[in-house]
């Protein structure tokens, strides 16, 4: 039968070599770190400032695509916001739009290997369905004289989200310098 769990040694009569009393037991000492490596501690910062416009982009481009659904949703919590006090209709129309693209987008998660699906759907349609519910969203917001809010709630977050593409280096950040470098750029110079 299989033992799960601890082992359980039982004690011997008699030991082949007990511990002496006047050396300590080695295995309780606590390891010296002189005698290994000194210990350092560096801390990371996961911001900081592209060397070239070409890392720049690539950056913009990365972060977009790994942070997209991210920044749709603060957008859309700071539009939430500041249409509750006035604008009751546009708030409506706001959540129902955006359960559109919630349960559109677990649809295609849950059915994303199904052969029917494949046949149907030949490409991948979250390029074109989502930003048809985006302007779908805007276009509900200017209707129902929202789009005062959607301007100026736009205007503030975009800066904050483009300012946060820029900067954002966490996958990068790694101890060994050579490898935190961006050395790709977009264009080949000759």
């Amino acid at each position: 039968m299989a033992s799960y769990g601890a082992v359980v040694q039982r004690p011997s009569a008699t030991s082949p070599n007990p511990p002496s009393q006047t050396q300590p037991d080695e295995s309780k000492q606590l390891p010296n770190f002189e005698k290994n490596q000194p210990f350092s501690f560096q801390v990371t910062c996961p911001f900081s400032i592209p060397a070239t416009p070409e890392s720049a982009a690539t950056r913009i481009i990365k972060n977009l695509g790994k942070f997209g659904p991210y920044y749709a949703e603060f957008v859309w919590i700071v539009l939430f916001i500041a249409l509750i006090p006035e604008r009751k209709v546009s708030v409506v129309y706001l959540v129902a739009l955006k359960e559109v693209a919630v349960l559109y987008l677990i649809l295609l998660r849950a059915v994303a290997n199904s052969v029917l699906f494949r046949w149907l759907i030949a490409f991948d349609t979250r390029l074109i369905v989502l930003p048809l519910l985006a302007i779908g969203t805007c276009v509900a917001l200017i209707l129902t004289n929202a789009g005062i809010h959607l301007a100026i709630t736009l205007a503030a977050t975009l800066p904050i989200i483009l300012a946060h593409a820029v900067l954002w280096i966490a996958e990068d950040c790694s101890f060994n310098e050579e490898i935190n470098q961006e050395h790709v750029p977009l264009v080949h110079t000759v």
